[in-house]
């Protein structure tokens, strides 16, 4: 019988994100493979983290660097075997980590079986598996939804003289969650992963599952309304509000389908919910009802804005009035952000502090690969660059490959990654901060990381215990946490001046 303890391992838990291309090539092709991650699993261990979230490894074209599915049951070869996954799976569990892994939902590749035949007729078997619309009399799209990697959300397509939808690149078409059939198909494909062994999923664009049946146009958005947290700036998507496209109400019936499997396994999620506008409502909706969601990935920390103590405050202020219920997963970085040491332009100490601040917070937390040793943005040529995103909105947004790079772990040939060319370049910078070399150093990035994530493993107050009384003194942040072993407080100073008594960037936890 499974035990409330083991239930519940993702609550305030850390988990650390790899991304498979950039982690550990063993083949000598210059990409990352799952023998590759199955060699570090006891650095990851090291850190002293509860979980590893695998981004996508499954059978692909790559015109998505593997969001675009083509197998759900099978390992795109580029990464290895079953058999490779199935001993990372064991290595892991051995070490005591969770393996969570990216399910790519809301959309497949076009060369996806289940597209092949749905787009060859109106009448095939899943011909209605994927989202096809008329278009209007005069030839147009069906409406005026937007793709977030650029142009309109809809593809004509000769075959059956109708458009269908895509969110994401053109070749990567939305499933139809309307249909019973495609849901149950989705449920019984993440069982399989589950009863391989997998401990949780990380749902890729959770709130795209469903649109408006009656595909309905978006409304347009002022433009003092616009935000950037799930596209930049420079993308049109930013113009509509998007009360149509996607994060439709039909969504909480599905999660609650899902949740009902993972239940039986002792499993959890984490969902990425893509919303500028109405991200807190649905991590309330997703998350703080028993029976849905564990937690959701929040953006408030992965924007461009800086993280000084007032921003930090009105994020948990909303948080408590909007969502009072929800259980938010906090990063700072990812795979498709700008690396938060360069999107903030933090000092190693800055870093700490925030690193610091991350691990007190109330929630659960990821950590991306290489962030615990304070790697910047890499700077990509154009002509090096293979993000499709990238290439699209270039030179305004560069892309997400700069965050992409190869991890780099000594000072032998590519950092210790490939003896191959790697696939993204690896910058001089990086090689400045390799793992072997901070491992000798105490006063590294890399140990504070391995101190932050202990403090909270050490503190039930800081893994699940309650968060209050924050407040902020010009650059002092203050906040409590407690549960019924322990109150701690929590004082900052994000600044490069000492204030209140505090050095510059200091983090003071006192036990009361």
């Amino acid at each position: 019988m499974l035990t409330d303890a083991k239930i519940d391992w993702w609550k305030g838990g850390v988990i650390y994100q790899i991304y498979p291309r950039s982690f550990q090539d063993t083949t000598g092709d210059g990409v990352g493979d799952l023998p590759g991650i199955t060699q570090r699993l006891p650095y990851v261990a090291s850190l002293g983290v509860d979980a590893v979230w695998i981004s996508p490894f499954f059978t692909s074209p790559m015109k998505d660097f593997g969001y675009d599915v083509s197998d759900y049951r099978g390992i795109e070869p580029l990464f290895g075997t079953m058999e490779d996954f199935d001993f990372l799976i064991e290595r892991a569990h051995e070490l005591g980590l969770k393996v969570m892994i990216d399910l790519v939902m809301s959309h497949t590749s076009d060369q996806h079986p289940w597209f092949v035949e749905s787009r060859a007729s109106r009448d095939n078997p899943r011909a209605d598996w994927y989202v096809w619309a008329e278009p209007k009399p005069d030839g147009t799209a069906p409406n005026n939804w937007l793709s977030i990697f650029g142009g309109p959300a809809w593809q004509w397509d000769a075959r059956r003289e109708q458009y269908y939808l895509h969110n994401f690149l053109t070749s990567q078409p939305d499933l139809n969650f309307h249909n019973p059939a495609v849901q149950d198909e989705l449920l019984d494909m993440a069982k399989f992963w589950l009863d391989k062994g997998v401990d949780g999923f990380r749902l890729d664009t959770v709130n795209f599952y469903f649109h408006d049946a009656q595909l309905r146009d978006n409304p347009p958005l002022p433009r003092e309304q616009r935000k950037s947290d799930t596209a930049p700036a420079v993308n049109p998507y930013n113009h509509q509000s998007h009360r149509y496209d996607k994060s439709q109400p039909e969504n909480i019936a599905f999660l609650e389908r899902m949740a009902t499997l993972l239940r039986g396994y002792g499993a959890a999620v984490i969902g990425e919910i893509g919303d500028s506008e109405r991200a807190l409502e649905l991590l309330e909706e997703y998350t703080g009802v028993a029976g849905r969601m564990q937690m959701s990935y929040v953006f408030d920390f992965l924007s461009g804005r800086d993280l000084a103590a007032t921003r930090i405050a009105e994020v948990f202020d909303a948080l408590h009035s909007v969502a009072p219920n929800s259980w938010p997963c906090w990063a700072m970085s990812n795979h498709d952000v700008v690396r938060h040491i360069s999107r903030w332009n933090l000092s190693d100490q800055a870093a700490k502090a925030y690193a610091t601040i991350l691990l007190c917070m109330k929630g659960s937390v990821c950590l991306y690969q290489g962030e615990e040793l304070g790697l910047p943005e890499a700077d990509i040529a154009y002509e090096d660059l293979q993000d499709p995103y990238g290439k699209e909105f270039w030179p305004e947004f560069k892309g997400r490959d700069g965050c992409r790079t190869p991890m780099v772990w000594d000072m032998g040939v590519n950092g210790g990654f490939s003896t191959a060319k790697p696939w993204l370049p690896i910058p001089h910078t990086h090689l400045q901060r390799t793992v072997v070399s901070q491992e000798s150093d105490a006063q590294s990035m890399l140990h504070h990381y391995r101190w932050a994530i202990n403090l909270r493993r050490k503190h039930s107050a800081l893994r699940g215990g309650t968060m209050s009384d924050m407040t902020v003194d010009g650059s002092i942040l203050t906040f409590t946490r407690a549960d019924t072993q322990q109150t701690l407080e929590i004082r900052a100073n994000l600044s490069d001046e000492p204030v209140g008594g505090l050095r510059p960037w200091q983090v003071r936890i006192i036990e009361g």
